[in-house]
């Protein structure tokens, strides 16, 4: 989930292959659900830049087989664009891109990998048009014990990243530097900024919802 520049709810519809917003008299407005005529996977994570332009991710994990699945249409997972109504694949990069933040000044859009054999956020440089120029490994957690792979993503407004990986949420300095895990009462999936000053991070997990306060406020949509 994430707000637009209106305040308005956008969500990611894992069985209905589409992301669609949330109108205010309740109605829902498809924002896309193809890509060149074939039905979308099954989008995970979203995010918009401040121009409007929306960036979101499409593993298959809303399919009842996942990779395998006969309804798959789409031969890869990518990472997309939506802007002024046109549909654009970024990069292919991935296997389960998922998790998805840009850096506070947009230059950079990480993109976190669902795969157990390579536990990566990628970092892409975004060019002023909104394409991705070649993305790096930025962040690598393969070594770690636990057989999480990684899920949530977000940023703060210093530039830290939040992850959810191995054993907790990740916090990661724009540098690329561990700097230490938020471990809660069981594995968190996907958080987002609270309260009025927006330094709460809360998290969903398994069974529960989870809070915890921080010294850096977070990026809220």
């Amino acid at each position: 989930l994430t707000l637009d520049g209106e305040g308005r709810l956008t969500l990611c519809e894992h069985g209905n292959h589409r992301i669609a917003r949330l109108e205010r008299d309740g109605s829902e407005t498809v924002l896309v659900d193809r890509y060149e005529g074939r039905r979308l996977n099954s989008p995970n994570d979203l995010v918009y830049r401040s121009d409007g332009t929306l960036y979101f991710t499409d593993p298959p994990f809303g399919l009842p087989q996942v990779f395998d699945d006969a309804r798959k249409e789409l031969p890869y997972s990518g990472v997309f664009r939506v802007k002024d109504g046109v549909v654009t694949l970024l990069t292919t990069d991935l296997k389960g891109p998922n998790g998805i933040a840009f850096s506070p000044d947009e230059r950079f859009l990480y993109v976190d990998d669902w795969d157990p054999e390579r536990k990566v956020v990628m970092r892409y440089p975004v060019n002023a048009d909104g394409a991705l120029a070649s993305g790096e490994t930025f962040f690598s957690m393969q070594d770690a014990p636990g057989e999480e792979a990684l899920d949530g993503l977000k940023v703060d407004q210093q530039g830290n990243l939040y992850v959810s990986g191995p054993g907790g949420v990740w916090i990661v300095s724009p540098q690329g530097k561990h700097l230490g895990t938020i471990v809660a009462p069981e594995l968190p999936a996907n958080f987002a900024w609270g309260d009025d000053d927006g330094r709460t991070l809360y998290m969903t997990a398994r069974t529960g919802l989870y809070r915890v306060r921080l010294n850096v406020p977070g990026i809220r949509p």
